[in-house]
């Protein structure tokens, strides 16, 4: 089967894993899905992430958070813009995620930032997902 869309399998493989409970998921290697996680490490939303190389494409190894009393760190995690819909946003217009209690995750010219640091360096870009 061809994978069209790795930041959408990513994001279904580390919603699937949280629900569940389980403490690690294993996601196919890409520069978006690296720069996804290094925001979602940065952001707090998972302990840590490694690229394990298998010989092919690679993977991330991302280790899932929770609270201390079991909780889902990452209680909602979607793709915004898809393959057949791009959704880009200027930083004057780019929606916050439950009043700035989340964060969404966009590329732009300068890599892939959460929207936070897109704020702070006055640039816009694709939005990708958002995280809460």
């Amino acid at each position: 089967m061809s994978l069209n869309d790795p930041i959408a399998d990513m994001l279904t493989r580390i919603r699937n894993a949280s629900s569940t409970r389980k403490s690690q998921v294993m996601v196919k290697s890409s520069k978006v899905c690296k720069g996804v996680a290094t925001v979602l490490k940065e952001e707090g939303y998972i302990v840590d992430f490694d690229i394990i190389d298998d010989g092919k494409q690679g993977l991330i190894r991302v280790m899932l958070k929770y609270t201390p009393d079991g909780g889902q760190a990452i209680t909602d995690i979607s793709r915004v813009s898809t393959p057949g819909k791009r959704v880009y946003s200027n930083v004057e217009d780019m929606p916050k995620v439950l009043g700035g209690l989340g964060i969404n995750i966009v590329t732009t010219n300068r890599g892939v930032m959460s929207d936070r640091q897109c704020r702070e360096q006055n640039i816009g870009g694709e939005i990708l997902c958002s995280v809460s």
